[in-house]
């Protein structure tokens, strides 16, 4: 089974690579944060960006720097239809980065201009209102601290994963250019 690992910066479409390589490929899209945010209503927590941070670290600490990515493929594993990948989504962890590639996998890097991908996060209704209703000056801030790792090897370093990737996409146009761009990409 094929394994594509995705990261990328709050906004910049990694849901929608994911998605687009679900229907082109038969892939099984994961997201990892719905998992998260699953964990996280099922112990009566907020769903903030924190908290899933928060949530995320622990298992990492508990289950090894990779178990986001096991229970992707588990999901991919456990379903009726076969598939012929996973794409995991999104890796915020060198750890977890480094284990897509340790088992083969490819790790994707999505990106785009921080105001468009405010933007996007402020124009679209994803659900989020918790980790979404924030001012441009909370995003960045935000970003800024899930960039760099600020504690122990379980939590996020999205900086020390886009190190890691071994492909990289600008989105900052269109649906129709970001799918050319993705499949060009993958090819």
């Amino acid at each position: 089974m094929k394994l594509i690992g995705l990261s990328g910066t709050n906004g910049s479409g990694k849901d929608t690579v994911g998605h687009l390589m679900a229907q082109r490929y038969k892939f099984l899209f994961v997201s990892v944060s719905d998992l998260l945010r699953e964990e996280a209503r099922r112990r009566n927590m907020p769903v903030t960006r924190q908290t899933l941070r928060t949530i995320s670290a622990e298992w990492r600490r508990e289950f090894g720097l990779g178990v986001l990515v096991d229970k992707a493929i588990e999901a991919a594993k456990n379903t009726a239809e076969k598939y012929d990948g996973v794409v995991a989504c999104p890796m915020r962890n060198v750890g977890e980065a480094q284990h897509v590639k340790d088992l083969g996998g490819t790790l994707i890097w999505v990106d785009a201009d921080p105001r468009i991908r405010y933007e996007r996060i402020q124009g679209t209704h994803r659900g989020r209102a918790g980790e979404d209703d924030k001012t441009y000056e909370e995003f960045l801030a935000e970003e800024d601290a899930e960039m760099h790792q600020s504690g122990d090897e379980a939590t996020l370093n999205l900086s020390g994963v886009k190190a890691l990737a071994d492909v990289r996409i600008v989105n900052e146009t269109n649906l129709e250019d970001l799918e050319k761009t993705t499949l060009q990409a993958l090819l």
